[in-house]
């Protein structure tokens, strides 16, 4: 199909107003301007104008050449008076080429209809066209969700056009009117302005920040429809993404159901609170001025603001124990008298930046450790003092009844200060100082004991990380007879190496980050390992003799963070021609990519591939949350 490149739909009047001037034609037609555009737009046709200050002197018009759609070019308009032939030329046939192209199908062979013969509405063929409609920014629209992408996201289409738009907290079967804020390529994004109806599967959220915070965005949303929109999500990005539609669509699927959650609350061992100095509020609240301390919060990040902190009381991710000393913590921090004041991002000036809890167990009991660890932006032990001690009050043994049972006894805690002098965000920081008890907590996982300091990695649901690591144990596939080996890649503390290494000649472990490393060092000796050896290196940037400090592996474990592995890791793996490689993955799309040049290669790159994909098993570590787990099983061809 023939066409010419338009740029916007009001550069589109401008063409057709030009063209009313060269084509006298025309003058019979009724709303000319809109009858050609529409035309145009219906039949594919677009024009390419060049930018203002290039713009010859000629015509608009004679700025157009009649070019292949498949082969769009950027046109040179240097000269007038030879784009005034070139379109003077073509001008005879542009009527009946749109003619043509208008009603195709109608069209018999060989005959042409110039436009003055054409009596079609412009307004009719407007709403007939859907491939070249999108709605402006601004625009209110009624839609209904049909499905969760990727970060749960909602996935609609404009009833009358199929045009896809994108909106944030949408859940399937809700019709709401949604207002356009951005348009990205083939899709916009809109903002759910009021709910017509509710969607399929609705609860009722037990959180009382659930319609604000940006953590639990489907908890109004019954568990079981949360794993069906996960799986399927899951599904849909290895076959599109992945090039894995015959595997998974077969009699055959490799395409395992997702292995739900057993605690759907109160299952996250960490969380990280921010201190601000802005408070965000929802709108019904905005005309309240707040100043000074009653302005300041300590809670989570309101979605789409770096500046502003929905502030929590409670969070029913976290245990209870946790739950009990953050509300310790709301419950004096903003006290004038203790001199404590927030980080302001804007003015770089506070104390207080985060507030990180995590919560372990003590091997051999049911008792819990709990870490709280105050990110600061300078050293001063002596204003965080009245906050140690109140925490450090807390009783040696902690039993909050509940309405089910008693919950774990709080044994321990340990309250460590990370000082971050920059202007960034991390919670990381370049000291770390020991404010009370140890500057560990331990957790058991796999029968393993593991101790954890404050900037460790570990995952961050232990009841559901025992699934994962005996799926992972699975695909593996270990003899057990102690004759193979195994790399570990991003292996963080070493929690996956040393759970295979009881069953493994020796494991090879590598992570960037240097305290993990020592972390999973130290691990190993805990548990009186010595067949596992963990290095310090960015596997991002490999160089050529990587490989060479071990042996070739019979298994590859790798747990990559959301980007997914680098190019030169995968090139490298795909040399390295292990037998087996278990590829665990925490973003269903980075893992589809990654799987797809592992199996099919990267043809631009003449890079080819040599595995097969075994099996996919999505499990759900987060509930309520749009993350996704997977592990996936690679053979050697």
């Amino acid at each position: 199909m023939n066409g010419l490149f338009f740029p916007s739909k009001r550069r589109r009047f401008l063409f057709a107003s030009r063209l009313k001037r060269e084509l006298p034609e025309l003058s019979s037609i009724p709303k000319p301007r809109t009858a050609i555009a529409n035309l145009l737009s219906v039949s594919g046709l677009r024009i390419l104008l060049p930018k203002r200050r290039r713009r010859p002197a000629c015509s608009l018009a004679m700025a157009a050449t009649i070019v292949p759609t498949h082969g769009f070019r950027q046109l040179s308009v240097g000269g007038g008076p030879l784009l005034l032939r070139r379109f003077r030329k073509h001008q005879r046939n542009l009527c009946s080429l749109v003619a043509s192209l208008s009603y195709p199908q109608e069209q018999p062979e060989g005959s042409s209809k110039t436009l003055a013969e054409l009596s079609i509405n412009g307004d009719d063929i407007a709403k007939s066209s859907s491939s070249s409609y999108f709605p402006k920014r601004g625009e209110t629209l009624e839609l209904v969700c049909e499905s969760l992408a990727f970060k749960g996201v909602g996935v609609c289409k404009v009833e009358e056009t199929g045009f896809v738009v994108m909106c944030d907290r949408a859940l399937p079967g809700e019709r709401f009117i949604g207002r356009v804020t951005r348009k990205k390529g083939s899709y916009a994004q809109v903002t759910k302005v009021e709910t017509i109806s509710s969607h399929w599967d609705c609860v009722e959220a037990p959180c009382e920040y659930a319609a604000y915070c940006g953590g639990c965005k489907t908890q109004n949303l019954t568990y079981e429809a949360q794993l069906r929109a996960k799986e399927l999500q899951v599904r849909d990005l290895m076959i599109h993404v992945g090039r894995f539609s015959d595997e998974i669509s077969g009699s055959s699927s490799i395409m395992k159901s997702i292995v739900p959650c057993d605690i759907q609350f109160h299952y996250r061992n960490k969380m990280e609170f921010s201190f601000g100095a802005w408070k965000w509020l929802p709108k019904e609240l905005l005309g309240q001025k707040q100043e000074g301390s009653d302005n300041y919060a300590l809670g989570l990040h309101a979605p789409g603001f770096f500046d502003k902190v929905l502030h929590v009381e409670k969070c029913l991710l976290q245990s209870e124990p946790a739950n009990l000393v953050l509300a310790a913590i709301q419950d004096c921090w903003r006290d004038p008298q203790l001199a404590l004041s927030p980080y302001d991002v804007h003015s770089h000036k506070g104390f207080l930046k985060h507030l990180m809890l995590r919560t372990g167990r003590t091997a051999g009991t049911d008792s819990l450790e709990l870490m709280v660890n105050f990110v600061t932006s300078s050293y001063k032990p002596d204003l965080l003092k009245p906050l140690v001690e109140k925490i450090s009050a807390i009783p040696e043994v902690v039993c909050m009844e509940t309405s089910e049972d008693l919950c774990p006894l709080l044994s321990y805690v340990s309250i460590m200060n990370n000082v971050n002098t920059s202007v960034g965000n991390t919670s990381v920081g370049e000291m770390e100082y020991t404010l009370h008890g140890r500057s560990t907590i331990t957790e058991t996982l796999r029968g393993l004991t593991f101790q954890i300091s404050a900037n460790s990695f570990f995952q961050t649901n232990t009841s559901q990380a025992e699934v994962l690591y005996k799926l992972i144990e699975d695909c593996a596939g270990l003899r057990g007879d102690g004759s193979e080996i195994v790399l570990d890649l991003f292996c963080g503390t070493g929690t996956i190496g040393l759970t295979l290494a009881r069953r493994a000649k020796h494991v090879y472990g590598y992570e960037v980050v240097p305290q993990a490393v020592s972390d999973a060092n130290r691990n190993a000796k805990l548990n009186k390992i010595s067949n596992a050896t963990f290095v310090q290196g960015d596997l991002n940037k490999i160089s050529e003799n990587f490989g060479s400090d071990f042996p070739k592996p019979d298994i590859v474990i790798s747990d990559p963070n959301r980007p997914g592995m680098h190019l030169k890791l995968i090139k490298f793996l795909l040399k390295l021609k292990a037998p087996r490689i278990v590829y665990v993955s925490c973003n269903p799309s980075t893992c589809a990519r990654d799987l797809d040049y592992l199996c099919h290669g990267v043809e631009e790159k003449n890079i080819e591939g040599c595995y097969r994909l075994r099996s996919i098993q999505p499990v759900d570590m987060f509930p309520h949350t749009p993350h996704i787990e997977c592990v996936c099983l690679l053979e050697l061809v």
